[in-house]
């Protein structure tokens, strides 16, 4: 071990938690929304342009040009300059979040004076689909009738699962099952919009497993409350995990971020109330910029690490991976992982670790 010993704290307790580990999701065929607006004008009024159309919950301006802004229907200039011809685009919404864009050319005149000074081009999304892949990730695809770029999101994910494109399992927690209802979100760069519904289906495997032990590499080494110490600010280290080591008994605690984990200094089974985490830099007495240290359990996504389908330890806050620099080092932070497979980590109870 690290250190002298710690004196016995409370009895080791040994707790269950039931997880998942996802391998795979599937989608069905996707129903996309009907636009519920039309009729889409804008028209020239006195020093100002007026929108109409039918159907239509909300006017917002995509882009334009400085001094351009957008009340209700009416697009208006305050300090704008003049100028013969510059790129205005509204997005008229309906009531479900769908929306369709008008893009023109308009004519800034001295004193504030907007006109449009070319037909609107309407710009539209559609064909929201979803291709389910070989590798067991989903990827959605729509048109855009300008032939914009088009982002994706979903929503209405069941619990363990982020949003994508492509949508996948990796690092997901999702209970296996399917799930109806769940919403894909198209949007063009003109800000035109597309939802659509579809089923979900997610694979995995059940695993219950002890919540009382500590995340080990291929090695045997583990996280290490370095010389033992319980304080705010203590070193991380990598190193052999024992029965007998108190420093390497860990509690691990469902994250508060979506897939993550929150790995908590319980010596001999006794929650600290300190928890892993990579401060990112914010604390000076850190020896190392990103390295693993103790601090006061709490929500943030420095605590937060989500286990990667490689078996490596990705920080929430950070985005960077679990490394080991050798035993007795402190472990750290990292864009990548260590070449000699160190960075693989495991969790394994404290009832199988060696005495």
């Amino acid at each position: 071990m690290l250190g002298s010993a710690l004196a016995a704290g409370v009895t080791a307790f040994p707790a269950n938690a039931t997880s998942y580990q996802d391998t795979a999701v599937s989608a069905g065929a996707v129903t996309d929304e009907t636009y519920g607006g039309g009729s889409l004008t804008a028209t020239n009024g006195d020093t100002q342009i007026d929108l109409s159309g039918t159907g239509v919950s909300s006017w917002s301006l995509d882009s334009g040009p400085s001094g351009v802004s957008i009340t209700g229907s009416v697009i208006q200039c305050a300090g704008c300059t003049a100028t013969s011809s510059a790129r205005v685009v509204v997005d008229a919404k309906d009531s479900n979040g769908n929306a369709e864009a008008l893009a023109f050319s308009v004519q800034i005149f001295a004193d504030n004076n907007l006109q449009r000074i070319s037909t609107p081009t309407l710009v539209k999304v559609t064909n929201l689909t979803a291709t389910n892949n070989s590798n067991g990730t989903v990827t959605f695809s729509a048109t855009s009738s300008a032939s914009n770029t088009i982002t994706y999101t979903e929503s209405n994910l069941p619990t363990g699962l982020s949003a994508a494109n492509p949508l996948t399992y990796s690092g997901g927690t999702a209970t296996p099952g399917t799930y109806t209802g769940v919403k894909a979100t198209a949007t063009d760069s003109d800000g035109a919009v597309l939802n659509g519904t579809f089923t979900l289906t997610v694979d995995g495997n059940t695993a219950t497993t002890s919540s009382y032990g500590n995340y080990v590499n291929k090695f045997g080494n583990g996280f290490d409350a370095y010389q033992q110490h319980d304080y705010a600010g203590a070193v991380i280290a990598g190193w052999t995990a024992t029965q007998d080591d108190p420093a390497t008994h860990f509690i691990l605690n469902t994250g508060t971020h979506s897939g993550a984990y929150q790995i908590e200094y319980a010596p001999n089974g006794s929650g600290s109330g300190l928890c892993v985490s990579d401060p990112g830099g914010g604390w000076a007495s850190d020896p190392l910029p990103d390295g693993l240290i103790l601090a006061d359990c709490n929500t943030g996504p420095f605590q937060q690490f989500i286990p990667q389908s490689n078996g490596t330890l990705k920080n929430v806050a950070t985005g960077l991976y679990v490394n080991p620099d050798g035993t007795g080092a402190q472990l750290r932070g990292e864009s990548t992982t260590v070449s000699w497979g160190g960075a693989v980590y495991g969790w394994k109870a404290e009832s199988s670790f060696p005495a």
